[in-house]
């Protein structure tokens, strides 16, 4: 992912260290995953990009590498209302990598089954429906549009630092639930950091939501992501982090989940990644996992 980091072509130590390079960089892309998929990750994601960048650190800056992505997830649970809501969430993702500059753009289809008071990446809002009414509704989520810029480390052995903008383009169709009808924009920093033979991950984001009196309560707010990644193998990596988000909606908790993963590069042009979340507050869905594979070129 990172054709960027072309200070590292310089450093033949660096590159001998190459699995933490890879980790460190797959780390920040598991942190922008999770910007976009539903509520359980939040920043939730999608995107993808989750190729392992190893053959990135052999191409001069000047070149271009792409991705393609497919994911799927599922997520169900109460999110703090009377009856459970399942979420299927199938993002199509796109991403151009020159320079110390990514762009992304994700397109998901969206199907949510439930009492229709549940917004992905929102949580419970105050839309009036019938206690007993289920509501099936199916169609194209809200898309995500992202730039990144890549720092250069300025030693060997100073942290990675990745600033981000996301816009959420509001394609979804609010009358059926599947997004507010509003854009929203997302700044934050990732940052990590190599520790013995494990990398050291974290994002510090905040999102501005567009208001609309079709969901009164919408609030703008902070979250956080701390984690650690191991490289297992040379095609292997594990990891965990932390997640909290401050409340989306006056009518929404606050989030706290623990999101274990896992990446496996089936080739140097593909990669799947496999996680799970769970959660800590009534924000949270009782059960959610996410299946994603990814192509480079």
């Amino acid at each position: 992912m990172s054709s960027g980091y072309h200070f590292a072509l310089q450093m033949n130590n660096i590159l001998s260290d190459f699995p933490n390079i890879d980790t460190l960089r797959l780390s920040m892309k598991f942190l922008r995953i999770i910007q976009f998929f539903p509520h359980s990750f939040l920043c939730i994601l999608i995107l993808s990009f989750l190729a392992f960048s190893g053959p990135v650190f052999s191409q001069s800056n000047s070149e271009t590498r792409q991705t393609i992505s497919l994911a799927s997830y599922f997520s169900s649970g109460d999110y703090g209302e009377d009856r459970d809501t399942d979420i299927y969430y199938l993002p199509v993702s796109y991403s151009v990598n020159k320079g110390n500059w990514v762009a992304q753009l994700t397109v998901p289809h969206l199907r949510i089954e439930g009492a229709g008071n549940v917004l992905v990446n929102i949580g419970g809002v105050n839309r009036a429906v019938s206690g007993n009414q289920i509501e099936r509704n199916s169609g194209i989520g809200d898309s995500t549009l992202a730039l990144t810029y890549q720092m250069n480390p300025f030693s060997e052995t100073s942290p990675f630092v990745d600033f981000r903008l996301d816009i959420k383009i509001p394609t979804a169709d609010r009358n059926r639930g599947l997004g507010t009808g509003e854009a929203d924009y997302s700044v934050q920093v990732d940052i990590s950091q190599n520790y013995g033979s494990s990398v050291l991950f974290s994002t510090f984001g905040y999102t501005f939501r567009g208001k609309t009196d079709f969901y009164a309560g919408l609030t703008d707010s902070a979250y956080v992501q701390l984690g650690i990644a191991k490289p297992l193998a040379p095609r292997w990596n594990l990891g965990i982090f932390y997640d909290f988000r401050e409340p989306a909606s006056t009518f929404s908790p606050e989030i706290h989940e623990l999101v274990p993963y896992f990446s496996y590069r089936i080739s140097n042009s593909w990669s799947f990644t496999g996680l799970t979340a769970f959660g800590f507050t009534e924000g949270s869905a009782t059960a959610a996992v996410l299946g994603q594979i990814s192509y480079s070129w």
